[in-house]
């Protein structure tokens, strides 16, 4: 602020604004607004070669991008009858050698039953009678009789969550593992024989999970699954009892896939293959010592390695 003389010999005021009055007054650099009022006065021609090469490389980029998207979409559609065709050719082959398998154990079902007349026709009566026991036991033989027919369904599938895509709270699809603890509580609770989806138990059989799938004793099995169980009276009731069936009676509870128990009267259950038999071998004997002294040296070379025992299935927890 600065002093003058007024009419009155008065020294007059006069305010010279600040910094910040004039920053607000005036947020705008002038030369900012100069720049602005010559572009409107003489605005820049659109017909220039800046602007022309910018359009047209714009243009050329748009048409090579469109062309490889092209490309692309054209190698896909070619390429898909092929794909399409190898996995066509895959199912078939698939239900080729699974009809070819049915057939052959069928023929072996048909066999089988021919040596076991002509070796009762070759047997006595006791004889025969006391193998017909023991091939009911181990699962070789066919059976009949009443029991407990235990049923799991995989529960329907549900629509994904669109953020997180979760679809369940837990497991909804019956899993080899839960096989496993039925079949086992099963043979505790007083079963003769067990088969799951028409496919007999033996000691020597295997519940395991290739992928998504499940199979018993090698050969996949699908829902609805059934273990059917011959035994006494009493089963249904010791089996009710047990661990497998409170933990998947509560996994039904919570996921929605169905179980189900009931009795069963008249079942029966196939004979199950003929196993594979591994047979030992003797060892080298000994074989004395070229050097004469005293005592023969023996040197034993272990025998054949076979194949070793087959795995344990591995186990699955809910």
């Amino acid at each position: 602020m600065s002093t003058g003389p007024d009419s009155g010999g008065r020294p007059a005021r006069v305010f010279t604004p600040d910094f910040l009055t004039e920053l607000f007054r005036n947020p705008l650099d002038p030369g900012y607004a100069d720049a602005a009022a010559r572009r409107r006065d003489s605005p820049p021609s659109p017909s220039g070669w800046r602007g022309a090469s910018t359009r047209a490389v714009s243009v050329l980029v748009i048409v090579a991008v469109g062309f490889l998207f092209a490309v692309a979409y054209r190698e896909t559609l070619a390429e898909e009858p092929s794909r399409s065709q190898a996995r066509a050719g895959l199912i078939a082959q698939i239900k080729q050698r699974e009809a070819e398998t049915d057939q052959m154990t069928a023929r072996a079902d048909r066999l089988r039953e021919e040596v076991g007349r002509q070796r009762d026709a070759a047997l006595s009566g006791s004889q025969a009678a006391r193998l017909r026991n023991l091939e009911a036991g181990t699962g070789l033989g066919r059976v009949r009789g009443d029991g407990v027919v235990v049923r799991m369904v995989d529960a329907a599938p549900k629509e994904g969550d669109a953020v997180t895509g979760d679809s369940d709270a837990g497991p909804s699809r019956v899993i080899y593992s839960d096989l496993q603890k039925v079949a086992n509580d099963l043979w505790a609770a007083g079963a003769e024989a067990v088969a799951i989806n028409g496919q007999r138990l033996t000691a020597t059989s295997t519940i395991r999970s290739a992928g998504a799938a499940i199979l018993v004793d090698f050969r996949p099995v699908t829902s609805p699954y059934e273990v059917s169980a011959i035994g006494p009276g009493s089963m249904r009731d010791r089996f009710e009892e047990s661990r497998s069936a409170y933990l998947m009676r509560r996994v039904a509870k919570q996921t929605g896939l169905s179980f189900q128990v009931r009795e069963a009267e008249d079942l029966s259950l196939p004979a199950a293959p003929e196993p594979r038999l591994r047979y030992a071998e003797p060892s080298v004997s000994p074989v004395p010592s070229p050097s004469g002294s005293g005592g023969a040296v023996g040197s034993t070379s272990p025998g054949p390695t076979g194949p070793g025992t087959s795995p344990r299935p591995s186990g699955g927890v809910r």
